[in-house]
């Protein structure tokens, strides 16, 4: 058995552990100390690839030829599935990852291929097997909603020979890293016979394994560090109830005795997850998602969260709790999405910060909520500002760009880029009092500080479907007009609150 290599189990060890309670206080600053950590770790991935089409558009009528919606098409985008997701959830969160799978003489295995190869810090080894067809997703939606999905795909195991080759290429690698990920899909790569086989070779190599199961036979898993199943799956496979968290524990508590592993994290959607170790002890995390929108994928980010921090020599409890954290962002962004490290930082730090404060965000997080409001049809109006000494004439230009749209993006300038535009005494109040007062508000969703002297790049990179600025300004005189317009975008001009400004504020106070 691999025992005693998991930080934070201290059960049936060997030289390596180090008993420490995983019912300890996490604390923020623990959580970013561990985020920070994540870049250093390697981890091997094997399992089933396959390529996830995502097909967006608009249903306006029902099909005359049948009651079913029609589908106007707006725009295809296509990424890596199953194992292939773990791989990137492990580089968006800064790790170096290598890739072990199969594919078959396709065009969709050329496709994974050529996807696979130009991922930055994956190192791929794929096999080809003639005659086998490479597994391939096609998901429809509308509105946000998902309409359709078509399975392209095998479940027959993979050759002798393909399996032989890939278990050398194992052995070869698994010395070289941290952590050993098992992403099983029950497309046939993961035979029991490789399963074993992986699970010796890592336990030899004093490598801590980390499955991601499937199917009602858990016995392939036998001997693996942790399993991390959703709780239908805990069902299927125990064949008991697990309805409660009092059943979860005791259906768990029961597969691990059975498996001879160190523990298992069961997720339980908004109820957020369970850890349960060999030595009986219990810790329920509760849910971190502030809103759900797809589920897509959201398992391989636990995954590659998990085998990240304990990669990093990240303690047992505090590795889940990362985990869920990540499971919680990652829901929360549309289709087979992957969870940075900055924005586990700043799920981190929202959480002790106030909601208004949690609305100030770097752009790259403000990009992807904006994808996904967008996704929903909802549109997105800009406006931007020093917003230093916020007076009526703010607030009146603040409600009005909010009347003329469903979500609103400000960009505020930075300390740096004021002084540049209004004078060194400027600004009065810095960028994080500036921006905290704006985020208070309840007609902005989120402000983005930008040290620029115009927000071009902002806009560019956001693509607002209004912009919208004071009305002292001329449309020729809007930073970001002429792109705006040229995409088809709404560029308003909104009325002007006489008699209220900051410079004229600011003179008052030094007469």
């Amino acid at each position: 058995m691999l025992r005693g290599h998991l930080p934070g189990l201290g059960v049936r060890t060997g030289q390596y552990a180090a008993k420490i309670d995983v019912r300890k206080m996490i604390t923020p600053s623990d959580l970013v100390s561990h985020i920070e950590r994540l870049s250093q770790a390697r981890i091997l991935c094997v399992g089933d690839l396959m390529l996830d089409r995502f097909v967006y558009g608009e249903v306006e009528r029902t099909s005359p030829e049948a009651p079913v919606p029609v589908l106007g098409i707006e725009r295809q985008t296509a990424m890596l599935g199953g194992v292939g997701n773990v791989a990137r959830n492990l580089i968006s969160l800064g790790a170096s990852a290598t890739l072990l799978s199969v594919v078959g003489d396709d065009e969709v295995g050329r496709t994974l291929t050529q996807m696979v190869g130009e991922e930055e810090r994956v190192e791929p080894h794929l096999l080809v097997e003639p005659g086998r067809p490479s597994t391939e997703k096609t998901r429809f939606l509308a509105s946000g909603q998902q309409l359709l999905r078509t399975d392209r795909e095998t479940r027959s195991w993979i050759s002798a020979r393909s399996a032989e080759n890939l278990l050398r290429m194992a052995e070869d690698i698994v010395p070289q890293c941290d952590v050993l990920v098992l992403s099983d899909y029950a497309k046939g790569v993961l035979t029991a016979e490789m399963c074993q086989a992986l699970i010796s070779c890592a336990r030899g190599a004093s490598k801590p394994v980390v499955v991601d199961p499937k199917g009602l036979d858990y016995t392939c898993y036998k001997g693996a560090s942790v399993i991390t199943p959703n709780r239908r799956e805990l069902g299927a496979a125990t064949g008991a109830a697990v309805e409660t968290e009092s059943e979860i524990t005791a259906a768990g508590q029961s597969l691990m005795a059975q498996l001879a592993i160190d523990a298992l994290l069961v997720t339980r959607s908004r109820h957020g997850m369970t850890l349960l170790t060999a030595d009986g002890r219990i810790e329920h995390l509760p849910t971190r998602a502030r809103e759900v929108f797809d589920v897509s994928g959201a398992g391989d980010t636990v995954v590659a969260t998990l085998a990240c921090a304990l990669a990093s020599g990240v303690d047992l409890a505090e590795a889940s709790a990362l985990a869920n954290l990540a499971a919680g962002v990652v829901v929360a962004k549309s289709g087979t999405a992957v969870v940075f490290a900055a924005d586990l930082l700043h799920a981190v730090r929202a959480g002790d910060l106030s909601s208004s404060e949690a609305k100030i965000v770097p752009l790259t997080a403000a990009l992807e909520s904006i994808a996904k409001w967008r996704d929903a049809g909802q549109t997105i109006g800009f406006t931007n500002g020093c917003f230093d000494l916020l007076h009526p004439g703010h607030i009146s230009l603040l409600r009005q760009s909010k009347s003329n749209c469903a979500r609103l993006l400000v960009g505020l300038n930075s300390d740096a880029s004021v002084r540049r535009l209004k004078g060194e005494d400027r600004p009065v109040q810095t960028e994080s009092a500036r921006a905290q007062v704006l985020a208070s508000l309840e007609t902005i969703d989120l402000v983005v500080i930008f040290s620029e002297d115009t927000p071009i790049k902002m806009i560019e990179a956001v693509r607002p479907d209004v912009l919208i600025k004071g009305g002292d300004y001329s449309i020729d005189g809007v930073v970001g007009a002429d792109f705006v317009q040229s995409y088809g975008g709404k560029v308003l001009l909104a009325e002007t609150e006489a008699g209220f400004s900051t410079s004229g504020t600011i003179e008052k106070l030094q007469r």
